[in-house]
């Protein structure tokens, strides 16, 4: 059984305080969520907790009862503590057995790693947990799902009793999500101890007990979440009340301004992902694509863009051309982008913030003349839309890496919408964001629309597709199986399952009226 009391915690870099005297209990056995907006200092305590930062001073951390120094992540391991990164921290060459193991290998009497001791002994705790994995296969090949069951494993075979969890869903499909619940839920029936930081208030509710509310790095208080409505944990995240119903009026669309017709595309393996795909968006209308991970949702951006061949078929926007046109060539046909991965496709995370306003269009007046930078005119471009879009710290000269990730999502909506682009393709534009970034990125695509610009919204989440969207296409395995029109949004009660059973593979007969 473990217990875990923080006191006074506070953590500065330099003038930037993250942790300002921070409280915190744990009870043993339970499961506790954090919850904050980005920035506000969540990550940040639960790498003190596990040794990756040192607490300013005048902090306690107390471990059942004794009063402890978590010096590194060895110490914290040792201490019974394991943490899952939002990013998984696996070797993806190594086989999951060579990652369970790594640093800790059990020798045998000649000082060889004993692969057949550890094999038996991670089987053991996969066989508790109903992991189901398979120990010698590679990493790389295996499902982002699997992954974190990688992760996992790798606290429980270091004797984990408190396990943090980092935004352990923010990349994990709708039936990893119900699998992640069922391993919570069997390592609190364990007697594990669950630290959870999440921005998903759902999510809490189903798998947490109490909720510790953080908010611009102070405690603001720890709730019980049976007793606790999603609403009032969202008011008490930001300071203020939330919609977390999008408000929008009823759509006018006019002219067709983007045409797909009959694309063809593979994967990086060559074989077939998108296949004879056809979409037509209109001027001031959200187009949703609804779908299951993994169905040819990469690829289609990626053609769409000109970062993948298309094979067959065309693509226009205000009736141009623009197939297998460069990336270049298409953003100046205003077509712009919010990428899935904001870190590898959105960002360059070392380049400053102001940098990353000007990625594609530095080159560009006012920001260039000549081939010189002109620096007084970029910095105020920059400042400009950190104000516009409320974007926070207010420092144009920091690193990209250093802001919180709502924040980074938010320089790349500034950067998209300084294009005054005719096509907005919004993919994945809330990932592991918190309800008020959230609301805010809702609002402004929404905007968009308002204005007569064209959004295609590509999301996992089909709760923000239903909500946000006049039109829903659904792909199943690269190709569109269903359109739902505006109406049909409006008139059926259960629309979620209306279009989970499209998602499925399931066809117009199988749908009773």
């Amino acid at each position: 059984m473990f217990s875990l009391e923080l006191k006074n915690i506070s953590k500065t870099f330099g003038q930037f305080k993250a942790n300002d005297g921070i409280n915190l209990k744990v009870s043993s056995g339970e499961v506790h969520a954090i919850l904050g907006e980005n920035g506000a200092g969540k990550s940040t305590l639960m790498k003190i907790i596990f040794g990756l930062y040192t607490p300013d001073a005048g902090g306690e951390i107390f471990i059942n009862g004794e009063k402890t120094r978590i010096s590194s992540p060895r110490f914290a391991i040792k201490k019974g503590i394991g943490m899952l990164h939002q990013h998984f921290m696996l070797v993806r060459p190594f086989t999951i057995l060579q990652n369970i193991i790594l640093g800790i290998e059990p020798r045998n009497t000649f000082g060889m790693i004993d692969y057949q001791k550890a094999r038996q002994e991670v089987l053991a705790i996969s066989q508790n947990y109903n992991f189901n994995i398979d120990p010698d296969l590679k990493v790389e090949n295996i499902s982002v799902g699997m992954q974190q069951r990688v992760e996992i494993l790798k606290t429980l075979y270091r004797n984990a009793e408190l396990i943090i969890l980092d935004e352990p869903t923010a990349v994990l499909t709708p039936q990893e999500i119900i699998e992640f619940y069922r391993i919570v839920k069997n390592l609190k029936a364990d007697g594990k101890t669950i630290l959870i930081i999440t921005h998903k208030l759902h999510e809490i509710k189903e798998i947490a007990d109490r909720c510790t509310i953080i908010r611009k790095g102070k405690y603001i208080e720890t709730v019980d979440v049976a007793t606790t409505s999603e609403a009032d944990l969202a008011s008490k995240m930001v300071g203020r009340k939330v919609d977390l119903k999008i408000s929008k009026k009823i759509a006018s669309p006019g002219a067709v301004v983007f045409e797909i017709n009959n694309l063809n595309a593979t994967n990086d393996k060559q074989l077939p992902a998108i296949k004879n795909l056809s979409l037509h968006l209109r001027k001031g209308e959200i187009l949703g694509i609804a779908g299951i991970d993994g169905n040819g949702q990469s690829e289609l951006v990626e053609a769409l863009t000109g970062l993948r061949r298309v094979k067959s078929g065309s693509i226009k926007i205000n009736e141009s051309d623009i197939t297998n046109l460069t990336p270049k060539a298409i953003y100046e046909k205003k077509l712009s982008m919010i990428p899935e991965d904001r870190q590898r496709r959105g960002l360059v995370m070392d380049f400053k913030v102001k940098e990353n306003f000007v990625l594609q269009t530095i080159s560009n007046k006012p920001f260039s003349h000549y081939g010189f930078i002109l620096s007084r005119e970029l910095s105020t471009f920059a400042q400009r839309m950190m104000e516009r879009f409320d974007i926070r710290p207010r420092n144009i000269e920091l690193n990209a890496r250093n802001l919180s990730g709502g924040n980074q999502q938010k320089i790349i909506l500034a950067r998209e919408i300084a294009n005054n682009p005719d096509v907005l393709i919004a993919f994945q534009p809330t990932r592991g964001l918190d309800v008020g970034a959230i609301e805010y990125i809702h609002n402004e695509l929404i905007k968009l629309r308002d204005l007569g610009k064209s959004v295609l919204l590509i999301s996992y989440e089909l709760d923000e597709v239903i909500n946000l969207s006049d039109r829903i296409a659904v792909i199943v395995e690269g190709s569109v199986t269903a359109e739902i029109k505006s109406e049909e949004l409006a008139r059926r009660k259960n629309i979620k399952e209306h279009i989970g059973f499209f998602m499925a593979g399931g066809n117009l007969e199988g749908i009773t009226k």
